[in-house]
């Protein structure tokens, strides 16, 4: 179990930045020695308060997608050239995504960036949510949006490191599995790193 934490506590545990974090973490052995210019995106971290307690947003991402198909991502996507910075790119996706008006989201502060092997920089903000909304999934980019007890995600027991092989070599990543839906790679790991923020691993 972890101590109940509320919107304001969430707000503090923003306050420094920290070190970013990576799909290499875990696979110093496989990082390339030279690698191209990493792309931004910008991903929403979405939680809102509910009568069954804090909430944390995700979504499943539709198996048609080039990049991560069929996986449990953040609302969020690459920065475009029309977009101010990552935040505002992480705000336009949740619209796109889930239809999450940005007027109902009050950024709370941004997570430390993570590197993927596909060669993006996320930068996870976080964002609470002001009033109800009904997700409405963008067809052809996400198959489901769901909720997961934010307590389970910030509870570090629930997260496992898993293994798998991938593009020919052995991988290992951090899970944190919730009912049906398997939420592993980039996500577990941006999510582990909030959990030892309120830990304070």
């Amino acid at each position: 179990m972890v101590t109940p934490i509320d919107r304001d506590a969430l707000k503090a545990l923003l306050s420094d930045p920290g070190a970013s974090s990576s799909d290499f973490d875990l696979n110093r052995d496989l990082r390339p020695a030279a690698t191209a210019k990493l792309r931004p995106a910008g991903v929403l971290v979405p939680i809102r308060d509910t009568p069954q307690g804090l909430r944390l947003i995700l979504t499943k991402r539709s198996s048609a997608l080039k990049h991560h198909p069929g996986q449990i991502a953040f609302p969020g996507g690459r920065v475009d050239p029309t977009d101010r910075d990552p935040i505002d790119a992480a705000l336009r996706e949740a619209t796109e995504e889930i239809g999450l008006p940005r007027s109902l989201v009050e950024v709370l502060g941004e997570l430390p960036t993570h590197e993927t092997v596909t060669q993006f920089e996320m930068f996870p903000v976080l964002g609470w949510i002001r009033g109800d909304f009904t997700p409405i999934a963008e067809e052809g980019e996400v198959s489901e949006v769901f909720e997961v007890p934010l307590s389970h995600v910030l509870d570090a027991k629930n997260f496992s490191i898993q293994s798998r092989r991938w593009r020919g070599q052995m991988r290992s990543f951090y899970t944190v599995p919730y009912g049906p839906y398997y939420i592993w790679g980039a996500t577990a790991r941006i999510l582990r790193v909030l959990a030892d923020r309120v830990s304070g691993s």
